[in-house]
């Protein structure tokens, strides 16, 4: 039995600049959230992606590139434009960076170990239903899909 936890409430901009604010931009159905404190995180995510599609599993999926810190935010239009040049426009609207918010975040997931990346799948009304931070594995994308489909959406 899933037993939903709140979220926290942060506004990020998607690579195609449309503002977003999380959870409330997805209420209603859920969402798998893809957060990432460092670059090399991106393998992982990598990972967690293509193990998504693979299984099938229908739900939206974005990518959070956070990165607490006045630094990146300093630097947020070079990051974002790197992250453009690695990643096809018609994606830019599924990667959402959180700059502002990002200590938020990381105070609501942890960034001890900020390798990782941190799965999140938040419930129709923006609750965390499925989080994981420690590494893909086949094993935990059979968990987050076992709690897609308690929630009612595609899973095993």
């Amino acid at each position: 039995m899933i037993t939903p936890s709140p979220s926290v409430s942060v506004v990020g901009t998607s690579l195609d600049g449309r503002e977003v604010a999380l959870p409330e931009e997805f209420r209603g159905r859920p969402v798998v959230l893809l957060v990432g404190y460092k670059q090399n995180t991106q393998f992982d995510l990598d990972r967690w992606l293509l193990g998504l599609s693979e299984a099938g599993v229908d739900v939206d999926v974005r990518e959070i590139p956070t990165l607490p810190g006045l630094l990146p935010g300093a630097f947020s239009g070079f990051i974002d434009g790197g992250m453009r040049r690695g990643i096809p426009r018609e994606d830019w609207g599924a990667v959402i960076t959180v700059y502002g918010d990002a200590d938020a975040i990381a105070a609501f997931t942890g960034n001890d170990d900020g390798l990782p990346g941190r799965i999140l799948l938040l419930d129709p009304e923006g609750r965390v239903a499925f989080f994981h931070d420690r590494g893909y594995s086949v094993g935990t994308l059979r968990r987050l899909r076992e709690a897609l489909a308690a929630l009612g959406g595609a899973g095993p």
